[in-house]
């Protein structure tokens, strides 16, 4: 398995694998012990870099991971979240931001425990809390890292001149956010400001919620409680407008012998060396699939087709509900 350098050092193999979908959020959640294996057989494969929260769930999902990694503790990444308002007892949310620092130090402790673990390798900031300057929340985990029960500290869904004055306070190991051919948002700013400071790049969606697998099409109908109904890109008329876009990567993938993740994930990495995508999956086939991207070479000319033809595209519908949008820093 090939490795990559986040900031500060921190080097993960060069996917890792996002956890969230197997305690729900596509639909109903898969079986406990299935997905135990799944983690297992990831890091069988060469993944050392695991991403959970304990917004998923909530709980159930660091429960997860912490149960299916403590065999393998000493050879693995573990990044959790903290920053909703989520009662620590009962998991009841109110639907807010809550990152005040004795906050912030209750959920670390909190996931210590469900993670069965001492550290956390990396402790992001879910998402930005407006009524707490990112300056006490820096500070809060410049504290836990001085008591060895964090590694790292990164952002998620953060802002420039949020990255910047959290940077200062506490030197940031990653920053995580959507990022695909499916939502190129970061490459005007993001990208250049972690470039500059030395802060690495975890994309989430990086398949845009399964859209780039070319598995999706405007018929495609989704479970009741799958979230991807509640989001814009994903109504039927935008879907059907989007798929232009999953085109060209099929024509890269034909040439290729390769499948249209694969391409989407390797477009992903030739961007920066200090990239490191998520895909999430609970299918074993879909895992493998996904490494696969790690050896899938796109020449420059390959990048520059992708490209040239990607701009010629609108991509149409909103990533993320409206309520949600307004919870991102920026």
């Amino acid at each position: 398995m090939k490795t990559r350098k986040l900031g500060n050092g921190l080097e993960v193999s060069a996917l890792g694998l996002g956890c969230m979908g197997m305690t729900g959020v596509y639909g109903p959640a898969t079986d406990k012990s299935a997905m135990i294996k799944l983690i297992r057989d990831a890091h069988d494969r060469g993944v050392t870099f695991f991403d959970t929260a304990e917004a998923y769930g909530p709980f159930t999902n660091e429960a997860l991971v912490g149960e299916a990694l403590q065999p393998i503790r000493d050879k693995v990444v573990i990044a959790t979240k903290f920053g909703f308002d989520i009662d620590l007892e009962t998991g009841a949310r109110s639907g807010g931001t809550n990152s005040r620092p004795q906050h912030i130090k209750a959920v670390a402790e909190a996931a210590l425990n469900r993670l069965k673990t001492d550290h956390i390798d990396l402790f992001y900031q879910h998402r930005v809390d407006q009524n707490v300057p990112i300056e006490d929340v820096a500070g809060a985990v410049k504290e836990l890292i001085a008591e060895g029960k964090v590694k790292h500290f990164g952002l998620s869904e953060a802002g420039v001149q949020t990255i910047r004055r959290a940077h200062a306070v506490q030197p940031l190991t990653a920053v995580q956010s959507e990022y695909s051919l499916f939502w190129r948002g970061p490459e005007a700013e993001l990208l250049p400001a972690l470039e500059e400071l030395g802060i690495g790049f975890v994309p989430f969606s990086p398949l845009g919620a399964g859209f780039l697998t070319g598995q999706i099409t405007q018929d495609t109908k989704f479970e009741a409680g799958d979230f991807r109904n509640m989001v814009p890109r994903f109504s039927p008329e935008a879907r059907k407008a989007n798929l232009a876009l999953v085109d060209i990567i099929k024509g890269v993938a034909d040439r290729k012998a390769a499948t249209p993740a694969q391409v989407a994930l390797a477009w992903l990495l030739a961007q920066e060396p200090w990239i490191v995508p998520i895909p999430g999956t609970t299918k074993l086939n879909r895992l493998e699939e996904n490494l696969g991207a790690i050896d899938l070479d796109l020449t420059a000319a390959d990048l520059a087709e992708i490209n040239a033809e990607a701009s010629k595209i609108e991509v149409q519908g909103e990533r993320l509900p409206e309520a949600v949008l307004k919870m991102t820093g920026h």
